[in-house]
C-alpha cells in the first residue's frame, strides 16, 4: 500500500463516487468548463488561429487541434522543508477510472491512453522557496480533456493526506519517537476519517524507516483504520466517568471487568481536578482487585485489572489542585511539566504506603512503576519538544487538532500545471512564467 511494500491500493479501499466524479460533480468549474470548450472545439475540427503563442522558436503553431491537445502535467507541492507524500494511490485511482469523455450517457474510458508516472504513498519531497526547483510527485502526458476535471479532487486528496502525514511525522520528531494517540477524529467531518488514519499510519511507516524504530500505530476509530486494515482503540471518557457518577475508580473497574484484555486499560485521571490523588486511588484499587484473583490463582482474570496507564487531560483554563502555586500562575494550568512530573514520582512511590502482604510488596511496586503516562490536550511539535527537552516523563503523547495545522509552515497545498505541450509529435516546453518542467528521480512508470 505504499513505498514500504511496493503494492499500491485500488478502488477496493477507495469506492470511489466514480459516476459523479466522472460528470465534474467534485470538480473547480473552470475546470468542467474549459474541459467542455475543448471537446467542443475537437468536434468542430478547430485549430489554432492566434498569433500571441508562447511556443519556442521555430516551431510553428499551424494546424494544431487546440480541442485535442496533449499536455504534460505535474503534480507538487511548495511546502517548506520536507513533506510526506500520501494520497498518490487515491489520486492514480481516479485517473484509472475517471479519464475519459461522454458519448451521451455512455463515458468512454481512455486512461490507459496516457502516460503516468509517481511515487509511492510514503516517499519524501523537499522544496528550497524556489518554484523552478520543485519534486512532482505525479507526471501524466495525454489529452488534455480527458482528465482535466480530475485536477481539482487529485490535488485535494494529496494536499489533505500530505498534510496530515507530515505534521504527524513532525510530532513523532518532536516526541523522540515516543508512541503518539491520533485522536483528531472530533475536529473535522467523519467523511474523512479513513484518509487521515491512512496519512497517520504512512507517517508511522515512515518513521520508523527513518529512524529505525519500531513504533506501532494507535487511532482512536475504526473508520482510521479503513485503509490499511487498523481498528479503533481507546480509553475512558469523561462522559463515561459521569455514568458512573463522577467515580473514576468504579468506572475503570467496569471498563475492566466487560472489554477484552487487548483494549490498554488507560484511565483518565482528571474528572475531580485531582490527577494525582485519582491516579493513586485507581491504583491501589486496580492492584487490590488484580491480587484478588492472583491469589484465587486466576492469572487470566488478574490481567483484565493491570493498569497500563493514566491519562492526563486537565483544562488548560484549570490548575490541577496537585500543583501548588509557584511562579509564573499561567505556567501551572493544564497539563503543564510540573503536573508530569508530580504524578510520576507519586506513582513510584505509591506502593511503599500500602498496607499489602510481604510477599505481594514487589509485585505491588513494580504494578504502580510500569504505570504509563499519557497527555492530552493542546499539544502540538512545538509543545512536546518543550517537554522533551526539559525531561518529562511523558510515556505516550495524545495529539489532535494540530494534526491538522495549515499556515505558514504547515501549509502542504499542492498544485498541477502543464508544463509541456505535444506539437507535431514532439513534446514542447511550454509552461506559466515560473514554472518549469522538473525531473525527480523517485517517480515511477505506472502505466
Amino acid at each position: 500500500m505504499s513505498l514500504f511494500d511496493g503494492k499500491r491500493l485500488n478502488n477496493d479501499t477507495f469506492k470511489l463516487d466514480i459516476e459523479r466524479m466522472r460528470r465534474g460533480w467534485y470538480t473547480d468549474k473552470y475546470f468542467t468548463n474549459i474541459a467542455t470548450t475543448l471537446t467542443v472545439l475537437s468536434k468542430q475540427g478547430y485549430t489554432y488561429q492566434g498569433s500571441n503563442h508562447r511556443l519556442p522558436p521555430g516551431i510553428s503553431p499551424e494546424g494544431v487541434a487546440c480541442g485535442d491537445i496533449e499536455v504534460e502535467m505535474q503534480w507538487f507541492t511548495r511546502r517548506p522543508g520536507t513533506t510526506i507524500v500520501v494520497g498518490v494511490d487515491k489520486a492514480l485511482t481516479m485517473l484509472r477510472h475517471c479519464t475519459g469523455y461522454w458519448e451521451g450517457d455512455t463515458f468512454i474510458e481512455t486512461a490507459d491512453h496516457l502516460q503516468v508516472w509517481a511515487v509511492q504513498d510514503g516517499d519524501k519531497v523537499t522544496y528550497d522557496g524556489d518554484p523552478l526547483h520543485v519534486q512532482p510527485v505525479m507526471r501524466v502526458r495525454g489529452r488534455y480533456r480527458d482528465f482535466a476535471i480530475l485536477e481539482t479532487p487529485t490535488l485535494g486528496i494529496l494536499t489533505r493526506a500530505s498534510r496530515v502525514a507530515t505534521n504527524v511525522y513532525e510530532a513523532f520528531i518532536a516526541a523522540r519517537g515516543k508512541p503518539m494517540m491520533f485522536f483528531p477524529a472530533r475536529f473535522d467531518l467523519h467523511e474523512v476519517q479513513a484518509a487521515d488514519g491512512y496519512a497517520y499510519q504512512i507517517a508511522v511507516e515512515r518513521y520508523n524507516l527513518d529512524y529505525a524504530s519500531t513504533l506501532g500505530p494507535f487511532v482512536s476509530t475504526d473508520a482510521q483504520g479503513d485503509w490499511w486494515g487498523g481498528l479503533g482503540g481507546g480509553t475512558v471518557s469523561h462522559s463515561g466517568i459521569a455514568s458512573f457518577l463522577g467515580d473514576s475508580a468504579e468506572a475503570m473497574l467496569a471498563f475492566s471487568r466487560v472489554l477484552p484484555t487487548s483494549i490498554s486499560r488507560i484511565a483518565l485521571v482528571d474528572f475531580s481536578n485531582d490527577s494525582v490523588g485519582t491516579s493513586l486511588q485507581l491504583c491501589r484499587t486496580m492492584f487490590a482487585r488484580y491480587i484478588e484473583h492472583l491469589e484465587a490463582g486466576d492469572r487470566e482474570a488478574a490481567e483484565r485489572y493491570r493498569l497500563y496507564g493514566v491519562r492526563l487531560d486537565t483544562s488548560a483554563s484549570l490548575r490541577d489542585v496537585s500543583i501548588l502555586p509557584l511562579g509564573d500562575p499561567a505556567l501551572d494550568l493544564g497539563v503543564n511539566p510540573r503536573l508530569v512530573f508530580t504524578l510520576r514520582q507519586a506513582l513510584d512511590s505509591a506502593a511503599e504506603s500500602w498496607d499489602v502482604p510481604e510477599k505481594w510488596r514487589e509485585e505491588a511496586r513494580n504494578f504502580c512503576r510500569a504505570v504509563k503516562i499519557v497527555v492530552s490536550g493542546g499539544f502540538n511539535p512545538e509543545k512536546i519538544a518543550r517537554f522533551e527537552k526539559l525531561g518529562v516523563p511523558v510515556d505516550i503523547y495524545a495529539v489532535g487538532s494540530s494534526l491538522f495545522d495549515n499556515h505558514e509552515r504547515t501549509v502542504t497545498d499542492f498544485t498541477a500545471d502543464v508544463v509541456r505541450v505535444k506539437v507535431s509529435g514532439d513534446w514542447v516546453d511550454l509552461a506559466k512564467i515560473g514554472r518549469r518542467a522538473v525531473d525527480n528521480p523517485d517517480l515511477e512508470r505506472v502505466w
